[in-house]
């Protein structure tokens, strides 16, 4: 005879769902710094990702150009 371990993982998750949902008061102090040091590291994820866009900003502008053939950098001039 097989017993299935369905709903033995079935009442455990119910259980782990319960626990995370009934969670005490957090009595927690946040002191002003906190604010400042989101705010500075939110900057620097701009600061990061512009600096990146502008390293690369000749191949991810090349990518969208990649049909167009007319450009003036590749005519050729035979007088």
């Amino acid at each position: 005879m097989k017993h299935s371990n369905k709903p033995a993982i079935q009442i455990l998750g119910a259980v782990m769902l319960c626990s995370l949902l009934v969670s005490p008061a957090a009595f927690a102090y946040l002191d002003p710094s906190t604010g400042s040091m989101v705010v500075s590291a939110i900057v620097g994820i701009f600061a990061s990702i512009a600096l990146a866009v502008k390293t690369y900003w000749y191949k991810i502008k090349g990518f969208f150009k990649r049909g167009d053939k007319s450009g003036s950098s590749s005519q050729d001039v035979s007088e």
